[in-house]
């Protein structure tokens, strides 16, 4: 599912390899950190490593940092509202995604629009609106063909 981290069995060779790759790129962007500790976008990529790993409560701690030193990255936004709903913070994730909106807005289209779409449909769907998740939904698909549907809900 779009936003979760990969689902590897645990004991399997894939899921030590991938371990293995996300660790060494933990310690490989934690020493571009304590050179630079400024670098909004070496947090970024940290944050997307912890995400891969499942550990979503880190990954949104490198993306405060990075959003406290560039304000203007949507990329930040969106990455923490995806690791929100994979929390299940949907109130958090929407107003992550919203951000997206305010900082690109939709006639400068970029590809963030479609995914912050999806993203903010399924906060929606779990907070039991249903119709303005179907309607992000259709947007996303709308912007983004290859983005699949979840199963449609019924309205209230």
């Amino acid at each position: 599912m779009f936003g979760q981290a990969p689902s590897v069995p645990i004991d399997s060779p894939e899921h030590r390899v991938m371990q293995d790759y996300h660790d060494r790129a933990i310690k490989d962007y934690d020493e571009t950190i304590r050179l630079d500790p400024q670098d909004a976008r070496a947090f970024l990529d940290r944050g997307g490593a912890y995400v891969d790993l499942g550990q979503y409560d880190r990954a949104i701690q490198d993306y405060d940092e990075a959003i406290r030193l560039d304000p203007q990255h949507a990329n930040a936004y969106f990455n923490r509202g995806t690791a929100y709903v994979n929390l299940g913070q949907d109130d958090r994730a929407i107003k992550d995604d919203d951000m997206v909106f305010r900082l690109y807005p939709l006639y400068s289209f970029v590809p963030q629009h479609a995914n912050a779409y999806f993203n903010r449909g399924l906060a929606y769907r779990s907070l039991g609106q249903t119709q303005r998740a179907n309607q992000d939904f259709d947007t996303a698909i709308r912007l983004d063909p290859s983005l699949k549907r979840p199963p449609r809900l019924k309205r209230p």
